[in-house]
Parts: structure tokens; C-alpha cells; sequence
């Protein structure tokens, strides 16, 4: 089964409308093939009930290479030939206008309504700039205020007038359309005889290249008032035109208006145009899905690759349907995608995997993932780089129903405004933030965006592929970024990228302080990958700390119990112990600290020593300290202070110059916590606290949970002798 985008069916029957507001008035327009900017030229006029007939649909363009050189001269010839046989109705009224560039606004009566009060017999709309031919600007009459220069995608004059213009003299078709027309209006007799002049306020017509900063988005409340609705205004002349163009440079300028215009998007019903066109996939057979490529990039070494190869897993979508692509360039993470692939590739289609010792870069990685597609017959390709967190399952399944050409899921930065789309460009084609974009990112306006840069993760409907040349749809451009290469030559063939927040489809990871270097270094990402840093490390039943219909635990006065870290948590903790391995001898001598002697020494390593104490004073103030306001109420210190932070290794079998037990004493601290690294009566026996006071002792103690107590005063305690194996914990004296 094909997998086709479909938009609206193309009308091919010329539209007249006669009634007392609009007089009788053809409307044309000149496009040879399905675009999605011509796509939403059809939605824009089906919105208004305007049926515009088609010239050249289906032909091969013959107008030369408009979007980098004058041409067009074949619309006119076109237009022309389509009017001849209402030559002698002095009464008809034809509209004509660009297609792939222009969206309407409002309904065919207004249009007329407005062009009537300018009293032209043909009017044209008018932009800043003489093109194609910068010599002609004197030749132009003055004007007192406005736009100067003619623009010849979109005019509206009566029938009789405008064959005169177009019968001025010959034209060949890979003429210049808007020389033409020009020439015309600047021969004065000419101009005066068929009444033509130039909508230089945009009343009615409003050309972008040029003006973008001259355009807002306004909103108004309909006649019902329940549904404020969205409108193009020029703020400069304060008017409100009907036709919008993106002639020249302003095509990304024309995507961002039809975002909301007209009526794409509002205040109440939100996305409009989001329900345009959707595929529904549920309950349909898995051999009648399409056939997906997945390809993973990972080009960076990234913390937590292991969640986000597992949220790729997790993707619910047929698997006996998906291709997989791999391009590993770290050895770094060579173990993680082998576990990865050895464990779950006989789950998928095929696998191809291309590995760091393969040395292929990224931009030839991508572009062969691209071709692999092809070669499979794949009718999506899912492009998803390492740092994109695909949390929600359902999204590759949401992204293929909204049926678009390409289109991305929004990830962002928890907590920042980074994402992976821009919404605008600046003049030099990078990064410009649009109006809008922080309303998108924080998800208070949800939608589907037309925007001009997308990456990360996104997929691409296979018919593009399909039908352009490989060597247009690339990634490669020496010195270029890859993406930034993909997205501006899908711009140069006009093909629309959005992005969806139409839901919460995952986030980004933030790989800029990964030091691979460092043991456990996905353990120090506690600052800059918050979110996935306390999922992989808080252990899972911490929120029920707080459910107040759940009782602590309390295995001695004043002693409470609580789940804090995960499994992984405390093996990783002992991994960067062991792995540094400078324990301390565990007698009074300690050259690590201020006087060089420790009362109650332990066999430890310091937090400082494996550069993880700033990280646990975090810890300390984001977890342990709402425990601790919870049980010790009326003490609040944030953020908590402790000096004194380390790993203890108890051992059964001490050394003669070490001490056996852990003597009787007061911590110097408000609060002590203690948490268990390892599993009792399995990596170890014994082992213990025991408060001297109320004769309660502490032995069952649990891998990941927290024991926090009183320090000074109350809580005199002893360490219990472990009996056997090694027995690990975490120690802080909290406010000395």
C-alpha cells in the first residue's frame, strides 16, 4: 500500500460569480504541478467559496527558471487565451494571481468591493522594489504614499482592459511576466487609457518581500464574539488586505501568516487546519501500515543513549514493518548500540548498522540513509538523532496520521526554550525567532506549524523522495551543517516542514558538558539533563514519600526510612568509588582534612575527590531536604550545608591497623543520612546502626533507601560490625 499526502481535489471548471456585490468575475491562476504552497492556495480559496480555474495544470512549465532569473511570460500567454471568449463583456471582472505564493483572506464580494472604490480599470498590486529591471525606477510616477513599483503576481481589472494589456505586444513565454506589465503601466497613454494603477496601501492586495516588519498578526472576536479569529494588518497604512503573495524572498514570511490566516488556527477550536487531510491507522492490519525506515544518528556522545535507544524500542508500531538504520560515530557508545541491536534487531525487518570504525561522516551517513529508504520501499522515513527523547510511544503512529509531506515532532529542553525548529530565518538564513515561538515551544498555543527549519527528529513521506532528484533532497554542502543543508534545499523546492505540539511527543537532551572521561559519566548530568538524570536515578517509589495517606517508616524514635535512589544509583556510585580507589586507611590520620585528624574514621572516599560534590549538595537540596521538612518540622535551612560527604567501604576482614567497628559517637551534623548502596544478605552480612539512647538497632537495611536521623545530642550510635563480604553507604552530616 502507497502512502500519498492528498489534499484538497483540484477543481478544473472555470468560476464565474454573478450577484449584485461582485458584478461577474472569473478568477485564474497558473500552476503546473501539486505543491504544498498550491495546496494551501485551493484551502485558502475553498475557505471563502472561491473556485479559481487552473492554466497549465499538468504540463511542463514553460516559463523559464522564475525563482532565480526573470521569466513567466508563458502565464500571460496562458491567461490570455483563457480570456479570449469573453472579449466583448465590458461587464466581467477577471482576478488573477500567483499560485504557489498567494493565500486569500477574505470572500469574492470584498475583493470587488474594494477594487470598485480605487476606480482603476485594472489594478495591480505594488511592492518597494523595481524588479526585474532596477534602470526603470525614475521612469515611475511619484507617489505620496505607499509602495512605488508594480507587482504582477496578483491583479484584477475588467475583461475588456486587460486583454488590451496582454495584447500590448508579443511576449514569449520565458519572458518576463512582471517587465511586461510594467512596461505597460509606464507608458503613460497607455496607463491613462485602460485606467490602471497600483494598489499602493495594500487595500486590497498585500506583496511580503520586503515589508515583513510593516505585518502583524491581529486577532478580533467574530459576530458571535466566542472565537477571536486572525487577520493580516499592515500597520504602517493600517489596512487589512484581502490577497497576501510571498513574492520573492518572504516565501518563509507567507508560511508563518498561514499558520493562522485564514482561520487556520483560533482561540477556541485551536488547530484548524490540523484536521486537513489526516490518515487514520487504528485497527488497520500490520501487513496495511506503512512500511517505515528508522534511522538513528548518533554523532555526538550523548548522555543517557541507552533511554533513547529503549523509547525507539518502545515505539508502538509494527516492528515486522520497520527498517533500521544505525550510524554509530562515537566508540564510546559501541557497547551500547551492541547490546542494543544483539538483544532487539531480530525484531525488525533488517538492520543496517554502520559503525565507528567505518569512518563514514555524518552528512554521507544521512544521504545513504535516504537512499537505504528507496531500497527498501519504505513510505516513511523517521530520521531521529541521538539526542531526541521519543517519550510518548504513540508518536512515529501520530506523526504518519497527520499526513504531511515532512514533519517534526516538538522536543524541547526541559525548562528552556531550546527546540528543534526555528520559526523564522534572518536575512542571512539562520536562526530569528518568530512571534510566536515561545507560545509553541511552552506548548500555550497547540498546532501544527509551517516553519523554516526543522532537525532531530522528523519524518519524511517517501513520495517526496520518490519524486525529486536525489541530488536536490541531500544533506551535503561542504562547511554546512547537515540539517541546516536538508532544510534550505527542501525551502529552494518550496516543500513545507512543520512541526507538530499538537500533544507532548518527548524532548531534547543537552550533550554540552558530557565528559566521557569521568566513571559513570551520565552519574554528573544531574545539572544540565535534570529530567532524565532523576528517572534513571531516583528510585521509583520516591513520590510516594509524600502521598500523605502513606505512613513513615520509623525503625527508631526520631529514625526514618525512605526510598530515594534506584538500583542503578547505587551501583553507579560504587563503580566511581572503586574505579578512583583511593580509600582512606581508616585511622585517625587524614590527611584530607583541616588538621589532618579524623575522630571517628571511616574507609571512605570523599564526594571532592571524584568531582561529584557539588552534584550532591543538589541532591541534597532537591531531594533529601523536602524528606527532611517532612519529619523534622519546624527545621527549614535551604539550601542544606554539609562539609562532610563520602562513601564508606566496610570490609570483614580489617587490617590490624584498622578498626573492626565503627566506635560509639555523635555526628557533627543537625540531621545525618545514610544510604544503602548494596543489598544486605547478598553482597553482604552484618553490618548496621544502632542508637546507644533507645537500645534500636538498624539491620534491614534496603539497596537505594535513605535512613535519616538527628546528628548531635540526641542520636549517639555505633556502626554494627559487617560479618562478611562489603557492605557500601553513603554518609552526609547535614548542617554541621
Amino acid at each position: 500500500m502507497t502512502f500519498k499526502y492528498s489534499p484538497a481535489i483540484l477543481l478544473f471548471v472555470i468560476f464565474s460569480v454573478t450577484s449584485k456585490e461582485t458584478g461577474d468575475i472569473l478568477v485564474y491562476t497558473v500552476a503546473t504541478e501539486e505543491t504544498n504552497g498550491f495546496d494551501r492556495y485551493l484551502d485558502s480559496a475553498s475557505e471563502f467559496n472561491i473556485q479559481p480555474k487552473i492554466l497549465g495544470f499538468g504540463h511542463e512549465w514553460r516559463g523559464g527558471e522564475v525563482k532565480t532569473h526573470p521569466g513567466g511570460g508563458w502565464k500571460l500567454k496562458l491567461l490570455k487565451t483563457a480570456l479570449e471568449p469573453f472579449e466583448g463583456d465590458d461587464n466581467k471582472l477577471v482576478l488573477f494571481t500567483d499560485a504557489y505564493d498567494v493565500i486569500f483572506l477574505g470572500k469574492l464580494d470584498e475583493i470587488v468591493r474594494r477594487f470598485h472604490k480605487t476606480g482603476a480599470r485594472i489594478l495591480f498590486g505594488a511592492e518597494p522594489y523595481c524588479w526585474p529591471d532596477a534602470g526603470l525606477e525614475t521612469k515611475y510616477p511619484e507617489v505620496k504614499e505607499g509602495k512605488r513599483f508594480l507587482n504582477s503576481g496578483m491583479f484584477i481589472g475588467y475583461v475588456p482592459e486587460v486583454l488590451k494589456l496582454l495584447s500590448r505586444k508579443e511576449i514569449d513565454d520565458q519572458d518576463d511576466d512582471q517587465l511586461f506589465c510594467t512596461e505597460a503601466y509606464l507608458d503613460e497613454k497607455f496607463r491613462e487609457d485602460a485606467q490602471i494603477k497600483l494598489d499602493h496601501t495594500n487595500e486590497l492586495f498585500q506583496n511580503l518581500n520586503g515589508v515583513a516588519g510593516e505585518i502583524e498578526i491581529i486577532s478580533k472576536p467574530t459576530k458571535e464574539g466566542d472565537i477571536d479569529k486572525y487577520y493580516v494588518k499592515n500597520v504602517l497604512y493600517q489596512t487589512e488586505p484581502i490577497v497576501i503573495h510571498g513574492n520573492g524572498a518572504s516565501k518563509h514570511t507567507l508560511n508563518y501568516l498561514g499558520n493562522y490566516v485564514p482561520n487556520a488556527w483560533n482561540s477556541v477550536e485551536g488547530c484548524r487546519q490540523c484536521k486537513k487531510g489526516l490518515i487514520n491507522l487504528e485497527g488497520l492490519p500490520s501487513k496495511d501500515v506503512p512500511v517505515v525506515l528508522i534511522a538513528l544518528f548518533i554523532e555526538h556522545n550523548t548522555p543517557f543513549l541507552e533511554e533513547f535507544l529503549n523509547k525507539i524500542h518502545n515505539l508502538q508500531y509494527p516492528k515486522e514493518r520497520i527498517h533500521l538504520f544505525i550510524h554509530n560515530a562515537m566508540k564510546f557508545h559501541t557497547d551500547h548500540v551492541n547490546n542494543f541491536t544483539e538483544k532487539h534487531a531480530k525484531e525488525y525487518v533488517t538492520l543496517k548498522q554502520i559503525t565507528p570504525d567505518d569512518a563514514i561522516p555524518e552528512w554521507t551517513a544521512r544521504d545513504l540513509s535516504l537512499d537505504h529508504c528507496l531500497t527498501k520501499k519504505c513510505d516513511i522515513y523517521f530520521s531521529v538523532d541521538s539526542i531526541a527523547h521519543i517519550d510518548n510511544p504513540y508518536t512515529l503512529k501520530l506523526l504518519i496520521e497527520q499526513n504531511r509531506t515532512v514533519i517534526a515532532p516538538l522536543l524541547t529542553r526541559p525548562g528552556k526554550a531550546w527546540s528543534n525548529f526555528w520559526g523564522a530565518l534572518s536575512k542571512d538564513g539562520f536562526y530569528a525567532r518568530s512571534n510566536d515561538y515561545m507560545d509553541i515551544v511552552h506548548s500555550e498555543k497547540r498546532g501544527l506549524w509551517n516553519v523554516p527549519f526543522i532537525s532531530n527528529a522528523y519524518i519524511i513521506n517517501s513520495t517526496l523522495l520518490k519524486s525529486r532528484d536525489r541530488t536536490v533532497i541531500n544533506y551535503t554542502k561542504p562547511k554546512v551543517d547537515a540539517d541546516m543543508t536538508f532544510c534550505s534545499n527542501l525551502r529552494k523546492i518550496d516543500v513545507f516542514m512543520y512541526v507538530s505540539n499538537r500533544v507532548d511527543f518527548g524532548h531534547l537532551i543537552n550533550p554540552d558538558n558530557f565528559d566521557t572521561t569521568r566513571t559513570e559519566p551520565d552519574m554528573y548530568q544531574i545539572f544540565d539533563n535534570a529530567q532524565d538524570w532523576e528517572d534513571r536515578y531516583i528510585h521509583v517509589d520516591y513520590p510516594e514519600n509524600f502521598n500523605p495517606e502513606k505512613k513513615d517508616l520509623q525503625p527508631c524514635p526520631d529514625v526514618y526510612w525512605f526510598p530515594i535512589v534506584s538500583e542503578r544509583f547505587c551501583n553507579s556510585l560504587i563503580n566511581m568509588m572503586e574505579n578512583f580507589g583511593k580509600w582512606s586507611s581508616g585511622t585517625n590520620n587524614d590527611e584530607r582534612l583541616v588538621g589532618g585528624y579524623e575522630a571517628v574514621p571511616t574507609r571512605d572516599i570523599h564526594m571532592n575527590q571524584v568531582g561529584w560534590e557539588p552534584h550532591w549538595l543538589h541532591f541534597l537540596q532537591k531531594y533529601v531536604r523536602p524528606l527532611q521538612e517532612k519529619v523534622f518540622i519546624g527545621y527549614y535551612h535551604d539550601p542544606p550545608k554539609s562539609l562532610m560527604n563520602f562513601v564508606v567501604r566496610e570490609n570483614y576482614r580489617y587490617r590490624p591497623d584498622e578498626q573492626p567497628s565503627l566506635r560509639p559517637h555523635h555526628d557533627s551534623s543537625t540531621y545525618t543520612i545514610n544510604i544503602a548502596l548494596n543489598r544486605r544478605n547478598v553482597d553482604y552480612e552484618g553490618g548496621g546502626c544502632k542508637f546507644i539512647r533507645y537500645n534500636c538497632s538498624v539491620v534491614d537495611t534496603k539497596q537505594g533507601w535513605l535512613l535519616i536521623h538527628p546528628g548531635r545530642l540526641t542520636h549517639f550510635h555505633e556502626g554494627l560490625q559487617v560479618t562478611n563480604g562489603t557492605r557500601y553507604i553513603m554518609i552526609s552530616f547535614v548542617d554541621p
